[in-house]
């Protein structure tokens, strides 16, 4: 088996081109979103929410807001857990969630949800019931029924029906159908999802596995577990070394020897160039973290600053905060992980403004 020894700047532009961050902007949103094969949801928005602020970064000005809402209403794309989809990605989803309800309990964990499923069968099948009958319906129009509370050390403590509902999604048996302003709207989940063959779990797997290095370009085989969206890809693609970096790396063929033409971008702290921490060490040098959970005086680059790209290198974070109330876009600090160049300078300005307008915003740097 032919092994593609790439060198690091290789291997950083084969990932920013597959993160659609290079010289070519995509021209539609959907477009878009079933080549990166997701949007992550954070309801932060000191800037703008996530999944705004990564559509930005790639289609620029031309991009706005409404453009989701509206992909979402019309059922081009489809809300799964924390991320949106394109909606024919469901079924890939679908493969999984039909397999969980299979599958016997193995895990503490999946023995404590089973059990709990178990003792609420009663508010389960009325859950059912109610959405056949009115749906799609916001979780607080939903009596709790419940006879043994959901008991958690966080925010879904006691949230009955909101952990019930969770539960219900990731066996596929209910769906996000909508939002109603930030509040999830929950309809039968044969309503919501395309009716098409699921396939077995195994192919749904490697076509996701498939799906996610074309969105990444360059990942790992393996990797440390983590929520929302694995960061590694098992065997799809070919195999690759990167010089320079340890492990066993695949890569997506349909990028190698392409010509690189980069840009300046400023990025969401979610954005999936840089949600690898691991990799973006490893490939990019750079080291970054979301600080917003921080107490203030021991964040080093900000709230919820934004990285910034360069042609093929990740050059530093953009401290700054949407005002609205003020009208304006306060650019606290520029954090330089290199000295800036006089044209490096030029761009990173250029986006800030870019932002600041797209933003409806006047830019207030300090």
């Amino acid at each position: 088996m032919n092994v593609h020894t790439l060198s690091r700047v290789d291997a950083r532009r084969i990932a920013i081109r597959a993160q659609l961050l290079h010289g070519e902007r995509p021209k539609a949103l959907t477009d878009m979103v079933r080549h990166l094969t997701l949007l992550q949801l954070d309801p932060t928005a000191a800037i703008a929410p996530a999944a705004d602020l990564v559509s930005w970064s790639r289609l620029g000005g031309a991009y706005a807001p409404e453009f989701l809402v509206q992909a979402l209403k019309e059922r081009q794309l489809v809300e799964i857990g924390a991320t949106i989809r394109p909606v024919e990605d469901a079924v890939l989803f679908r493969a999984e969630m039909l397999e969980m309800r299979r599958r016997p309990p193995v895990a503490d964990w999946e023995k404590r949800f089973h059990g709990w499923l178990e003792a609420n069968d009663a508010c389960r099948r009325d859950i059912f019931a109610r959405l056949e009958a009115d749906g799609p319906l916001l979780s607080r129009d939903i009596p709790d029924t419940c006879v043994l509370p959901w008991k958690s050390t966080g925010w879904t403590n006691d949230q009955n029906v909101i952990r019930l509902l969770g539960l219900m999604a990731d066996l596929g048996e209910v769906a996000i159908a909508g939002r109603q302003g930030r509040n999830r709207l929950w309809d039968l989940a044969e309503r919501v999802y395309p009716d098409a063959p699921v396939p077995d779990p195994g192919e749904a797997l490697r076509e996701r596995d498939e799906r996610r290095l074309r969105a990444l370009g360059i990942a790992r085989t393996k990797s440390t577990k983590v929520p929302i969206e694995p960061y590694d890809v098992g065997a799809a693609g070919e195999a690759a070394v990167v010089e320079g970096v340890k492990g066993e790396w695949r890569v997506d063929p349909m990028y190698l020897g392409q010509p690189f033409e980069g840009r300046a971008a400023l990025l969401s702290p979610f954005d999936r160039l840089i949600h690898d921490r691991k990799r973006a060490v490893e490939l990019f040098d750079f080291e970054y973290g979301v600080e917003m959970y921080k107490p203030a005086a021991k964040r080093r680059w900000g709230y919820f600053a934004l990285p910034i790209l360069f042609h093929d290198r990740m050059v530093g974070k953009l401290d700054a905060t949407a005002d609205r109330k003020a009208g304006v876009l306060r650019v606290n600090a520029v954090h330089e992980d290199e000295a800036f160049t006089k044209e490096m300078t030029v761009a990173v300005d250029a986006e800030v403004d870019a932002l600041a307008e797209w933003l409806e915003l006047e830019v207030e740097r300090s």
